[in-house]
């Protein structure tokens, strides 16, 4: 039962299978990861699961047994966007030391852990290798329960589709971020493998709308988890104008490349930070009887805001009221000059430069409509993956131990052989000093673009807690 399931999670990243499975009910014991700032964050945040370090070095018959063992392994060499070298490539092909995991523990167990794999990669999964690399992982979870994939690969793998043999299923299917309770367009497969029966397309195709999660539900939870959200929301009328993201992309042909406009919505999060985002420009409206109204300046009473005015309901006056909030949808183009470079001349079907700002401190863009234009911040990034807002916050820890310094020595020492760096290893000053300090927003930045979507993975694994229960 989905109180009784386990998990484990190799290349953990941003630690969000264990936080999926907490929200699903399911115990998750141990994570495998070996970036320095992501194990912070999720030791931090998860103290009670055990963290064990490069996936190479591990063996599955020595860690604990799981039910359910979750692979968001590295995806650089299968990616549109990448080299597409494929699982051949040194970073994709560590999804096959996950596969050597499994085998060995379930070895150890005479077969029944792990019952459930799960599998998360970029789209490019499908064409990698021409459609040979997706074949290959179907071949390799049907290895794991002893049997083979007899179906012949297709011209073209679709977006959702199911395997069944005599002792396990596999089903797959493509998600997108967008249509899962957070505004970010970020389709990932995911793909289960049922090695102890035929639930795998129970899991991802009939357990939506009767698991415990939806959409609207995961929303609800995420505006709980997140205490302090900016910014306000526009009563009794609808705002035309909405934010837009624009990311360059340098894919290949036919693929992810040139220009991308999102409305309302952020396009794939990367590990650089690599979208501006432009954002209506918001003006508080001062009240009618205020001295700034009654002033002769025209201007008087209208000024530049971030957070909107306190909302008085006592009375229907302006006086009541303290004014409004207007978001400016026209004003005439301002045209940029060698003296103002970051004011943009914004051209019908023509990009102008554009110049890397930072969100701190954006420039306006003078056009129609009025748009300030920035990064996003790193807590947008994290609610654009649906964790809560907190989730990098507090991370310091003033006066680490030595028994602190040994476990991130080797923690850091780990990496640098991982990355086969010809750095000298950290010194325990360096190390004290990290730990005191270890945020920065670039690794913050890394740590989403390499993430998961939390409602993704709360979504495949409520399923699982709920095909597991079923007779």
């Amino acid at each position: 039962m989905a109180g009784d399931l386990t998990l484990g999670s190799l290349f953990d990243g941003s630690g969000g299978f264990p936080l999926g499975g907490l929200l699903a009910g399911i115990r998750p014991v141990w994570s495998s990861e070996i970036e320095p700032f992501a194990i912070r964050v999720t030791t931090k945040r998860l103290p009670f699961v055990k963290h064990y370090g490069d996936i190479r070095t591990l063996k599955g018959d020595e860690l604990e047994p799981v039910d359910i063992l979750t692979m968001g392994s590295p995806c650089q060499d299968i990616s549109i966007a990448g080299r597409r070298e494929g699982l051949a490539g040194s970073r994709s092909g560590l999804f096959y030391e996950g596969i050597r995991i499994a085998e060995e523990m379930r070895r150890a167990t005479h077969g029944s852990k792990p019952r459930y794999i799960v599998w998360e990669n970029v789209y490019g999964a499908f064409s990698s290798n021409g459609g040979a690399d997706f074949a290959a992982v179907l071949a390799a979870f049907a290895g794991l329960a002893g049997e083979a994939v007899a179906a012949p690969r297709p011209a073209k793998w679709t977006g959702a589709g199911e395997i069944v043999g005599d002792r396990f299923s596999v089903a797959w299917r493509l998600l997108d971020a967008q249509y899962w309770g957070v505004p970010q367009r970020r389709r990932r497969v995911y793909l289960v493998a049922n090695l102890a029966g035929g639930r795998a397309g129970k899991v991802l195709f009939d357990s939506e709308g009767v698991s415990g999660y939806s959409p609207q539900g995961f929303r609800s939870w995420q505006r709980t988890a997140s205490a302090a959200q900016s910014g306000a929301e526009a009563a009794g009328g609808e705002i035309k104008e909405t934010p837009k993201t624009l990311q360059i992309r340098a894919g290949c042909e036919g693929g992810g490349k040139g220009p991308l406009v999102q409305d309302d919505k952020s396009a794939t999060l990367t590990c650089v930070n690599s979208q501006t985002l432009f954002q209506p420009k918001v003006y508080g409206v001062c009240s009618k009887s205020s001295f700034a109204m009654l002033s002769d300046n025209p201007r008087a009473g209208f000024y530049e805001a971030e957070t909107a005015r306190t909302l008085d309901t006592r009375g229907p006056t302006p006086a009541r009221n303290q004014g409004g909030m207007a978001v400016v949808e026209s004003v005439p183009p301002a045209y940029a000059t060698s003296k103002n470079s970051f004011h943009l001349d914004v051209q019908k079907d023509v990009a102008d430069t554009l110049v890397a700002v930072d969100y701190k401190d954006p420039p306006r863009v003078l056009a129609d409509p009025y748009y300030i234009v920035r990064k996003l911040t790193p807590t947008e990034c994290a609610r654009l993956q649906g964790f809560p807002d907190g989730w990098c916050k507090a991370l310091g820890t003033a006066e680490p131990t030595a028994e602190d310094i040994a476990f991130w020595a080797d923690v850091f020492e780990t990496y640098r052989k991982a990355l086969g760096k010809t750095t000298k290893p950290k010194t325990e000053r360096q190390i004290a000093k990290w730990l005191k300090q270890p945020h920065t927003d670039s690794a913050e930045y890394r740590l989403w673009g390499n993430g998961v979507a939390l409602p993704c993975v709360y979504f495949v694994l409520a399923g699982i807690a709920w095909a597991d229960g079923l007779p």
